[in-house]
């Protein structure tokens, strides 16, 4: 399995995503604030893999923290929170380091620190295990004999390991279906091109490349069975955020009559957000549009327009996958009910270690 994030001799490790697929690089990140900007400059990326690298950042910044463990705490996550918008799982994860720093707050500085360490190494490994468990709900919508559209990276580049819609995928491909994959390259900073058929080449998945603009002409022509896209953030109402022209493939799926699948941990699910109306949008730099790599492919000075997400309406949407079960309209009662079959479980969890100790 690639290894997207990892906790390694005292250091937060990730592959450098900015230069697959030519150079498989791992940066050895030793300060927090390190970690911080390798999120915001898109080393690693992915909502799932954001919240882990963000929860391993607040462990290691905490090793090297001195004087009022409350005042470092606190600046740690707000660097966090501060490097990308949209993803609700990094806003998921620092959540559950504060929670474990307030209920060990009054303890000893070493202790503090080794109960961050393990919230952070807990939530990779839940990053994993849900990840396998969404993946083998979401199989069960996927046909026999499948051409499956995907757009962006949902792969295991962008989780702890195995992937939300390549999860499926290879769920799918594993259960002993015939899959095969559309890639959308992914304009503008090509996750498609670069990393989802890097993976899937890696996984032996038949694939094929096309640019963004060709998936209407592959629906119209039967060619695909279904979407299966990730998810940044969910909102109550069944409303997803995810990359830059998901909105676009939903409508056309919508009018071509192909299921349109959305694979999202219960992490990316923001019941407090009502409708996607809500969702804040990162907008990325002009230069991700006017170059490739360094290489300039447009005008100097040209205005640019560069929002890094769009909102699908949930109407348009078929299933949301989880690794609780399936999400089908209406989502906000179903998701509803996913994420507190969720949060039972974990609260039944924590109160059996809490009775051992």
């Amino acid at each position: 399995m690639i290894r997207t994030v990892e906790w390694r001799n005292g250091a937060v490790v990730l592959i450098d995503q900015r230069l697959l697929p030519r150079q498989e690089v791992y940066r050895v990140l030793r300060d927090y604030r390190e970690v911080a900007r390798g999120i915001k400059d898109m080393v690693v990326r992915g909502a799932p893999a954001i919240g882990v690298t963000a929860a391993l950042g607040i462990a290691l910044g905490m090793r090297q923290a001195n004087g009022d463990p409350s005042r470092a705490f606190d600046r740690i996550c707000e660097t966090f929170a501060a490097t990308r918008p949209t993803a609700i799982n990094l806003f998921w994860a620092i959540g559950r380091m504060r929670q474990v720093f307030q209920e060990v707050r009054g303890r000893s500085l070493r202790e503090i620190r080794e109960a961050l360490l393990q919230e952070a190494l807990r939530i990779h490994r839940d990053d994993i295990a849900a990840n396998r468990a969404l993946g083998k709900y979401g199989a069960n919508l996927v046909p026999e004999d499948a051409t499956v559209l995907t757009h962006c990276n949902a792969g295991a580049l962008a989780t702890a390991g195995f992937g939300t819609a390549l999860g499926i995928i290879r769920a799918a491909r594993d259960a002993g279906k015939n899959v095969s994959v559309f890639a959308t390259e992914t304009r503008p900073f090509l996750q498609g091109a670069r990393l989802t058929a890097w993976e899937l080449k890696k996984d032996h998945i038949p694939t094929t490349l096309i640019t963004d603009s060709m998936a209407g002409h592959f629906m119209q022509s039967g060619a695909l069975s279904c979407v299966v896209v990730g998810a940044d953030r969910v909102a109550a109402n069944g409303d997803v955020a995810n990359k830059i022209g998901t909105y676009t493939l939903a409508v056309l799926a919508k009018r071509h009559r192909v299921p349109f699948i959305v694979a999202a941990p219960l992490s990316t699910v923001d019941l407090h957000c009502r409708s996607g109306a809500e969702i804040p949008i990162e907008n990325r730099p002009a230069e991700e549009v006017t170059h490739i790599g360094d290489r300039p492919i447009a005008p100097n000075g040209v205005r640019v327009a560069n929002p890094a997400f769009d909102v699908t309406p949930h109407a348009l949407i078929s299933a949301i996958a989880t690794e609780r079960g399936i999400a089908r309209p209406p989502f906000r009662g179903s998701l509803r009910r996913l994420v507190r079959a969720e949060r039972a479980q974990t609260q039944g969890r924590k109160r059996r270690v809490q009775s051992r100790e």
